[in-house]
């Protein structure tokens, strides 16, 4: 629709410029003609002459009228053009037929008619101005214009050639319409050619360019450009945004500066023929901060023979920490295999000697400072043991036999057994928000249990001068369940909520310390969410949602870690 709407633009010009031309040559001929009537009266007849130059004129205004109606209607300009060779050949009638001095005007709608119809209009017109001007001839020696002869004596007063070297003069002339016609269509075509191979370049070289340019600016890496001498040429948006540099204040510096690379690097470029440098660099932004970039340059040469350099550079900060998070943790999880595994192994002569001091404690006669000894080897490894079977819990994989179970089941049960625990006081008072009807969830029911267990013990533990303790079940959305356990005891600072779930964090006097840090690992075995809202002397809420698996994926093994959020409480 574009490239048509630019033809007839274009063809609506030209045309605009053929009839201005035409205003033009025809008010020259009238003052031609004027003054050749001043000088010589009577050389020609003035009155159709001058009715021929208000024809003209006449013409062009309706033409320049119909100049929209040129893109359906084609033939208008054919019809234009054949009007001028008519009134050409009247002129030229006019004014001695053979011996008119206005014969050479033929060319002008020839030309004409080449620019706007091209090969084709020129030869339309150049055979219809032969025919035309041939017939004005033969007709002059003919007497077919005695007519106009008898009414405007001037024609016939006209000097004639002779017939034979008339026509031969009419056949040189002809032939010369011809040529014109045939040389400016040729003209023509090939300069349409070339205005079409032109566009169609510029169009092509336009695209590439704002691809280029879309591709470059797209590019999540930094890029830039320099000359031989390393002064910056191009710098895309990546790079401003990684060096926090803006393109016009670094066009023209040395990009080695730009990127605080060091001396050495810059040495080693200047002998790189082929292939790139690499260099992992610490990098200082204008705002203060340091990132680590991971750069590589090589060398540009383009077709011109000059030579540059091309960098790319990555922000690798974020990378770089998560590598070293990530060889840290396998090291951890090294450290951890071994811990439970010496865990394991200290568990078992454990159990030899607490079950060794209380057989001794029965058949020996001891005093009381020696019995009391006794307990508390006997109570140190009881807490020992305790301690070490948490934490290959939380250490070793757990064996997961999923089955389909109430939840509400589940928090009852775990509710019944905080009632009858011993660090249920009076002051305690445990209630359970669950629903009427059943919530079903398939896992490992003991598991489930444990979760609520370690967060409902913790809860008691925070509120020691006593206080509501609510275990509450919610179906939130299909295929995803809510535990949640609620105390209104002394909070959790805001300086702990982070890692409040690390192995051997506790904050109370009992327990191991591991019992929120085997909630995370389990929650991390099916996928779950924590969300912990709290604040000191405000109580806490732990929220743990749950994806409801089938058998199938709970066997399969582990899901990713859970999702941890915080939010302290005003």
């Amino acid at each position: 629709m574009s490239g048509s709407s630019d033809t007839g633009s274009s063809l609506r010009r030209k045309l605009f410029w053929l009839i201005g031309a035409r205003v033009v040559i025809v008010t020259i001929l009238l003052g031609s003609g004027v003054l050749v009537q001043l000088r010589t009266p009577g050389l020609w007849p003035v009155e159709p002459f001058f009715f021929l130059v208000g024809l003209s004129y006449a013409l062009a205004v309706a033409f320049l009228l119909t100049r929209t109606l040129v893109e359906r209607r084609r033939w208008l300009i054919d019809l234009q053009l054949a009007t001028d060779a008519v009134v050409i050949s009247v002129v030229v009638l006019l004014t001695g037929g053979v011996s008119s001095y206005f014969s050479t005007l033929y060319a002008l709608p020839i030309i004409g008619a080449s620019i706007l119809q091209f090969r084709r209009g020129g030869l339309l017109v150049g055979s219809l101005s032969a025919l035309l001007y041939a017939g004005v001839v033969v007709g002059q020696y003919q007497g077919a214009f005695e007519f106009l002869e008898t009414r405007w004596s001037a024609i016939g007063q006209l000097a004639r050639p002779p017939a034979t070297l008339a026509f031969y003069m009419t056949g040189l002339d002809i032939f010369g319409f011809l040529a014109v016609a045939v040389l400016s269509g040729y003209l023509a075509e090939r300069l349409r050619s070339a205005h079409v191979s032109l566009a169609r370049a510029s169009s092509e070289i336009t695209d590439l360019q704002a691809f280029n340019q879309h591709v470059i600016e797209g590019l999540t890496s930094g890029l830039a450009t320099t000359d031989r001498h390393g002064r910056v040429l191009t710098f895309n948006g990546a790079a401003e945004q990684i060096t926090g540099h803006r393109v016009a204040d670094v066009l023209g510096r040395r990009i080695f500066e730009l990127l605080q690379l060091p001396p050495v690097f810059e040495a080693s470029l200047d002998t790189t023929v082929e292939g790139s440098r690499r260099a992992d660099l610490r990098f200082t932004t204008p705002d203060g901060r340091e990132i680590e970039i991971g750069l590589s340059a090589a060398r540009l040469v383009i077709p011109g023979g000059q030579s540059g350099f091309l960098f790319m550079f990555q922000d690798v900060t974020e990378t770089r920490r998560l590598q070293r998070k990530s060889v840290a943790q396998v090291r951890l999880a090294a450290v951890g295999e071994m811990a439970a595994g010496i865990a394991h192994e200290i568990r078992n002569p454990l159990a030899s000697m607490s079950g060794s001091i209380q057989v001794l404690r029965q058949e020996l006669p001891l005093s009381a400072e020696q019995a009391q000894l006794m307990d508390i080897v006997l109570r140190e490894s009881e807490r020992l043991n305790e301690t070490i079977t948490s934490f290959l819990a939380y250490a070793r994989p757990l064996r997961v036999s999923s089955q389909r179970f109430d939840l509400r089941r589940a928090v009852n049960d775990t509710a019944v057994l905080l009632r009858h625990s011993p660090e249920s006081e009076d002051r305690h008072q445990i209630r359970v928000d669950v629903p009427e009807a059943p919530v079903w969830f398939v896992a490992d029911e003991s598991q489930i249990q444990q979760i609520v267990w370690n967060l409902a013990t913790n809860g008691i533990r925070a509120m020691p001068d006593g206080g509501a303790l609510v275990l509450a079940v919610r179906t939130e959305e299909v295929g995803t369940v809510t535990l949640s356990v609620r105390d209104e005891g002394v909070g959790i600072p805001p300086g702990e909520l982070d890692s409040m779930l690390q192995p051997f964090h506790g904050t109370f006097a009992q327990g191991t310390g591991l019992g929120l840090a085997i909630v995370h690992r389990i929650v991390s075995d099916y996928g779950g969410e924590i969300q912990v809202t709290s604040a000191p002397d405000a109580g806490t809420t732990v929220c743990i949602r749950l994806p409801a698996p089938t058998p199938a994926s709970s066997a399969a093994g582990r899901s990713p870690a859970p999702r941890f959020s915080r939010q302290g409480v005003p």
